[in-house]
């Protein structure tokens, strides 16, 4: 165990990060006054913060912001993915600013604080994401005491006990509890969210964690949109007669969620109805399929992720945060990789030979990010037509 007995708690010192290492990394506090443990990961997006901290995906990980201004246009009602965040914390290099944007609606320090997410400010972030993409993602506790009071032994204790995100099924604590209907549809300057009342096909979408802008991009595709339970059965889902099925994004080892979750799509897979994942939806499909997954040494979370469609020799830039990915030298012979990562060569999607089944490992929906991959949306309803 690390001596702390000579560490000195700097006086302006209102937060510190312990990791299970036992670094000691001091700070301003800001957000909630409380401890949070997780994994610290980083994401290099220069906007959406609010969206990213309300992202299921990121159940049990602390966020490092590389974009040094995070907070700075405010929050609203309206950028959120999810009703209850499940990231633990967040670290950031600058102090939250007087929000500066004609949309806002609360500070982002408000905000933190009306959720319970504690956050360290005065942190050289870029600093701390070189240590991450050298050594890896590290376990820690991040704890905002005013009072500047701290027990470093404990926290350290706190981190080190954390057992972190590998063989973790974190998709049970955000999905949803019982099966509700979904038709908002995606937002415009002009009027803010829409309302799709013709729908013309229908979607059994299973929530793993999933964000609201897919779901609202499936209504905009003209999708009537059912969510279900991330433990439904395959009983369950196509008692609702749907015209394609949906896997959705969300957080932590796609192994330990599929014990549940795999022998539902193989079931699916059977009745050759279109089926798209993404995120987490297309690693859990892999493994449905007989491929393996395994967890990153880094990850990819930002919105500036390059990926080349294999097919047409297209290059989209895309927004992405996972921390597993699929093994494509684990394919079997009826799945090809559909498209690859720009950045390491890893693989972002996949489609099963001769059925209307196919899954991406980013986020086409961005919120934020680019849109440039909102065409997936269209080739699953086309896949629904082609069906029917």
């Amino acid at each position: 165990m690390p001596d702390f007995s000579n560490v000195k708690t700097p006086v302006d010192a209102t937060a510190v990060i312990v990791t299970a290492e036992g670094t000691v990394i001091w700070g301003k506090g800001i957000g909630a006054a409380t401890t949070a443990v997780g994994e610290i990961c980083f994401n290099t997006s220069m906007t959406g913060y609010q969206e990213i901290m309300t992202d299921p995906s990121y159940a049990g990980q602390i966020i490092n912001f590389t974009f040094p201004h995070i907070g700075n246009v405010g929050t609203n009602d309206e950028d959120i993915e999810t009703t209850n965040p499940a990231a633990r914390g967040l670290i950031v290099r600058e102090d939250i600013t007087t929000p500066s944007n004609w949309r806002a609606a609360k500070h982002f320090d408000e905000w933190l604080k009306s959720y319970d997410l504690p956050g360290i400010c005065g942190i050289d972030t870029r600093a701390m994401t070189r240590q991450i993409r050298d050594h890896g993602a590290p376990n820690a506790v991040i704890c905002h005491n005013p009072k500047g009071k701290f027990d470093l032994d404990a926290l350290y204790e706190q981190a080190k006990d954390w057992p972190g995100l590998e063989g973790m099924d974190l998709a049970k604590q955000v999905s949803c509890t019982q099966s509700y209907e979904w038709d908002q549809t995606a937002w415009t300057l002009e009027s803010g969210y829409g309302t799709q009342d013709a729908p013309q096909h229908h979607v059994v979408a299973v929530d793993f964690g999933a964000k609201r802008n897919i779901l609202r991009c499936l209504a905009s595709a003209g999708c009537k949109v059912t969510v279900v339970p991330a433990t439904s059965t395959a009983e369950d889902i196509l008692r609702h007669n749907p015209d394609g099925i949906f896997l959705s994004n969300g957080p932590g080892d796609p192994a330990a969620t599929g014990v549940y979750a795999v022998p539902m799509i193989r079931e699916l897979l059977e009745t050759d109805k279109p089926i798209f994942g993404i995120c987490l939806g297309h690693q859990l499909l892999a493994l449905a399929l007989g491929a393996k997954t395994r967890k990153m040494h880094l990850g990819h979370r930002g919105a500036n992720q390059p990926v080349k469609d294999l097919e047409t020799g297209k290059v989209e830039i895309t927004s992405q945060n996972h921390g597993f990915e699929v093994m494509p030298d684990s394919f079997p012979a009826d799945v090809e990789a559909s498209h690859v990562s720009l950045f390491d060569g890893s693989n972002e999607g996949l489609k099963v030979k001769g059925k209307p089944v196919f899954s991406v490992q980013y986020h086409p929906e961005a919120s934020p990010g680019p849109q440039d991959s909102h065409y997936l949306f269209e080739k699953f309803v086309k896949n629904i037509k082609d069906v029917a």
